[in-house]
């Protein structure tokens, strides 16, 4: 009887087991179904999304090569061009004036507000010049003159000593901008009293589109237009030392504390190149302004006050400059010659 008992349970335990079997089987097919199909899911959706980076990767680096291909055929066209035609710039905002009769020569975009850049500092040397402060004076750099802005680095460490000729020396030529914030802030009252004269002076000037926030350029709150600063490079001209430090080509400078001099360059390729008759030079970039550079400079005999404004490319407002002498030097007496005016702007002469 036990036996008998015992062997129906087996059979009924063995049956149980043909009927679940099946069903346990299909259920962990379907969840290793389940789980290939999320694995694929999760692995095309990376798929996607690197395709996506990627994208976006050659996107950038296709619009990054195609402005540097545009710089590029502006600098080739620049060398083919004979100064025929229309004069046409790279730059957004330009002007050309003849410093001795006043006459507007070319004008582009002139009268809009734009930041500037470093072409700031001719505003701080000329703010410090006129303070009459000792130029054997020597000042540091301290914390207050770190760019912490921008984050722009310096050759001049906090700590460093220069006299303050010097430092304006390195502010205008290699656009040193710890030297333009030491300057200011070892003014008669400091860098608040210094911005408050740099106005002043811009008033005085009669820059009405022309504001200053910094003595250095890097805020991008410093503005002015075309018209402003040929009046301010105009100015900045009777300025000997301005003249001197402007187009130096290059100069070693000893700072205080070290044993050897330190080399700074002009920003200003074409006063390194010594090919153009330069009498003051400067140039700017922060990327609100684009590439700026204003000169005063001899052209066809005649001296001319430049200013090229918001250039896109690092070469492209050198190439201006040099299509502006072409095309000035082609159309100059007995030739008959044209405004190249984009935007209607009166010429007139500047004070």
């Amino acid at each position: 009887m036990v036996k008998l008992i015992f062997k129906k349970m087996m059979l009924f335990y063995v049956a149980l087991a043909l009927v679940t079997s099946p069903v346990e089987l299909l259920a962990a097919h379907k969840k290793a179904n389940k789980r290939i199909i999320s694995s694929q899911r999760n692995a095309l959706g990376k798929h996607r999304i690197s395709s996506r980076y990627q994208s976006g990767r050659i996107g950038t680096q296709r619009v990054s090569v195609s402005r540097n291909l545009q710089a590029q055929r502006e600098f080739v066209a620049e060398e083919r061009y004979d100064g025929r035609g229309v004069l046409q710039l790279a730059s957004s905002k330009a002007l050309i004036i003849n410093q001795n009769t006043g006459e507007v020569i070319y004008a582009k975009n002139t009268n809009l507000p734009t930041p500037i850049a470093s072409i700031t500092k001719l505003m701080t040397a000329m703010v410090m010049l006129d303070a009459k402060q000792s130029l054997e004076d020597v000042i540091e750099i301290s914390d207050e003159d770190v760019d912490y802005l921008k984050g722009t680095t310096s050759r001049l460490s906090v700590g460093s000593g220069l006299t303050r000729g010097d430092m304006l020396q390195v502010a205008l030529m290699a656009s040193e901008n710890r030297a333009a914030s030491a300057l200011a802030n070892n003014y008669p009252g400091g860098k608040t009293v210094f911005v408050k004269a740099m106005n002043a002076k811009a008033l005085e000037l009669g820059l009405n589109s022309t504001r200053f926030v910094d003595p250095t350029g890097l805020d991008s709150e410093n503005v002015s237009t075309a018209e402003d600063l040929a009046k301010m490079v105009q100015a900045a001209y009777q300025y000997p030392e301005i003249r001197s430090a402007t187009t130096t080509a290059s100069r070693e400078v000893y700072v205080e504390g070290r044993s050897y001099p330190v080399n700074f360059n002009n920003t200003n390729g074409l006063v390194r190149g010594g090919e153009w008759e330069i009498g003051l030079s400067k140039t700017g970039f922060i990327n609100e302004a684009g590439r700026c550079l204003v000169m005063q400079t001899t052209i066809a005999g005649e001296p001319m006050i430049v200013v090229l404004l918001d250039s896109y490319g690092k070469l492209t407002r050198i190439g201006d400059a040099k299509r502006i002498r072409r095309w000035v030097e082609y159309n100059s007496e007995p030739r008959p010659t044209t405004t190249g005016q984009e935007n209607t702007v009166a010429s007139g002469r500047i004070s």
